[in-house]
């Protein structure tokens, strides 16, 4: 049956013919398959794309009439440009035709028939709210040499045309190396119908309700109005409310949409002053956005702030915890860096005169500043480059920072081995690991060229894994052991409950609709937080010399899986389920027990380091 699913690693949805067990593969390997995409009607805004199938390798497959490259078992995924509107794709082997209509759309606003504003391109579109003094900015999109503005409450607004800013792609074009600015179209060079973005901004002083902006377009001596979809309002700056995390780790990012950057997440009754609005979104007063969702806002006399003084550590088992007593919960954010781990606290006034830290195996020192007025900088010097990870969490008032030590391994019948003490031929002894078997269930994951799931890969390398790292010594635990679904959230759970010395993610890789599956093949590591930087970086250098396969690359990424900071977390792509050549090697039993077997050696290299 077909189902839409999201690629490995990339968020990218695509369609495809799943298949039961290798026998039903088998079967439908007699005939031409297309697994994407498998509608026969497509739709993108890239300029070009490739196709995946098999059909038995006797004989050829012909596109348009002309034979493409395929795999020895017949797999296929030529790249084709697109022009814009309906490109018409026909594949022939032997007597079986596949017809696929692909229909390329612009990325461009165009403008209605008539005089008017591109559709969707007047902003804000979603109701805001700012401070008094704050720049209030609005846009639209309206033909070239055109008169617009703004009318606010009694303000008019000027709109002027902007200059040609060049189109980036988004984050996901860096995967298949085509991440560079996107040249202009012709559109933006001057077409019959030329259109530009207009640009202008306003200072209200005053707090109060501005209502919805009114846009003014005049062209040719006639003029059109338009009512925006946002409000406007200004915030009461001794009035403002309070929003406290009712999460357990709040989504601080570093704008109003999820396109925006992640920053620390907030401990859950983390409070602070919310300072402006856009949509589902507030902004809190040291400068981060959450969804309005994940807080419950009240009011306050006065904005939350504390003052701090003495700090404490005390060891527990595995782990070093650093109190810091304070009079609310402030905001707070962790940078990691070579032997350092770094802790900011905003909205806070240090008093501090005395810190208790006593010779820590893990701590070497623990120095702080007041880096501005109502920030605080506390930086732990380690006596180790590792980090094994930590956990952020307020009991009460109090801020418990815990840090995790070095994993310690069975001293029982034990021999020295690279520094660490194991059991004899069990290098891995009292090592805790997690593997998790990307997708499952409901969430197939990527398809290879005969329809062949990801998920079903992920299962048995992982299992392949599990069973060299046990006979290396090791504790292993299992997001899942079975064909089942599993949310993001709950493997993220495990991680933090386990608590791992680290954690591996297995998952086979595909591309984006105008990535190049036929050429782009080979392992690549995933890290987030920097003490999964050493991991990532070893692995990925181990897997590509000892299996002999291409490096697809390391890259710093936030995925659900690298995001985990009680330890480190490494995402792996072993290969790619959308490249022909690739695919067999990733679903031929006796390469995956090769991978299992030289992917837990290099683990065990990488703890005696």
């Amino acid at each position: 049956m077909g189902k839409t699913v999201k690629l490995a690693g990339l968020g990218i949805a695509i369609a495809f013919t799943t298949f039961n067990s290798f026998a039903e593969i088998t079967v439908a390997q007699q005939s031409l398959v297309i697994a994407f995409p498998s509608r026969t009607e497509y739709q993108t805004s890239s300029d070009r794309m490739f196709f995946l199938g098999s059909a038995p390798p006797g004989g050829n497959v012909l596109v348009n009439g002309q034979p493409i490259e395929r795999s020895p078992a017949g797999h296929f995924a030529p790249r084709f440009s697109l022009k814009m509107g309906e490109n018409i794709f026909i594949f022939r082997y032997q007597n079986q035709e596949r017809v696929i209509k692909v229909n390329r759309i612009s990325r461009q606003a165009s403008l209605p028939n008539g005089l008017g504003f591109a559709e969707g391109s007047l902003s804000p579109a979603i109701d805001i709210a700012r401070l008094p003094g704050e720049l209030i900015c609005f846009s639209a999109i309206a033909p070239t040499n055109a008169t617009v503005s703004v009318k606010l409450s009694n303000q008019n607004i000027p709109l002027y045309p902007q200059g040609k800013k060049v189109e980036l792609p988004s984050n996901l074009a860096v995967l298949a190396d085509q991440n560079q600015p996107i040249p202009p179209t012709p559109l933006d060079k001057g077409g019959l119908n030329p259109i530009s973005k207009y640009e202008g901004c306003a200072v209200a002083s005053e707090a109060g309700e501005l209502g919805f902006p009114e846009f003014q377009l005049t062209a040719n001596g006639n003029t059109i109005s338009q009512v925006g979809q946002g409000k406007v309002s200004i915030l009461t700056p001794t009035d403002l409310e309070i929003a406290e995390v009712i999460v357990d780790a709040g989504v601080a990012r570093t704008g109003p949409s999820t396109d925006h950057s992640r920053l620390t997440p907030l401990p859950k009754g983390t409070l602070a002053t919310i300072t402006g609005r856009e949509g589902e979104w507030v902004r809190l007063d040291y400068g981060a956005w959450i969804k309005a969702a994940e807080v419950q806002v009240s009011r306050a006399s006065v904005p939350p702030k504390s003052i701090i003084r003495s700090v404490s550590a005390r060891e527990i088992p595995g782990a070093t915890q650093v109190i810091f007593p304070l009079q609310v919960p402030v905001p707070v954010s962790v940078q990691q860096g070579d032997r350092t781990f770094t802790l900011t606290l905003y909205n806070t006034t240090a008093q501090t005169d005395i810190i208790r830290l006593d010779d820590n195996p893990l701590i070497s020192r623990l120095d702080w500043q007041q880096v501005a007025p109502n920030q605080v900088q506390y930086t732990f010097n380690l006596k180790s480059g590792q980090q094994w990870g930590y956990q952020l969490k307020y009991e009460g008032t109090s801020l418990v920072l815990t840090l995790r030590h070095s994993p310690t391994t069975s001293s029982t019948t034990s021999s020295e081995t690279g520094g660490m003490k194991g059991e004899i031929g069990k290098p891995l002894a009292g090592i805790t690991i997690l593997l998790d078997p990307g997708h499952g269930g409901k969430e197939p994951g990527a398809a290879g060229p005969n329809g062949y799931l990801e998920k079903d890969v992920n299962l048995s390398v992982s299992r392949l894994l599990r069973d060299e790292l046990v006979a290396r010594g090791a504790t292993v635990y299992m997001t899942r052991e079975d064909d089942s679904t599993l949310s993001l959230q709950e493997r993220m759970a495990t991680i933090d409950r386990v608590q791992p010395a680290i954690a591996l993610s297995i998952h086979y890789n595909s591309l984006p609709d105008y990535g190049d599956a036929f050429n782009t093949k080979g392992v690549g590591t995933f890290w987030y937080h920097p003490q999964a930087h050493s991991l990532a970086v070893f692995l990925q250098k181990y897997m590509v010399q000892k299996l002999n396969r291409p490096s697809y690359g390391v890259f710093w990424n936030n995925l659900a899986l690298t995001r985990p900071h009680s330890a480190p977390s490494v995402l792996l792509e072993l290969g790619f389920m959308s490249n022909p050549f690739e695919f067999e090697w990733a679903t031929n039993p006796q390469e995956q027990s090769k991978l299992a077997a030289i992917l837990a050696d290099g683990i065990t290299e990488w703890f005696k380091q």
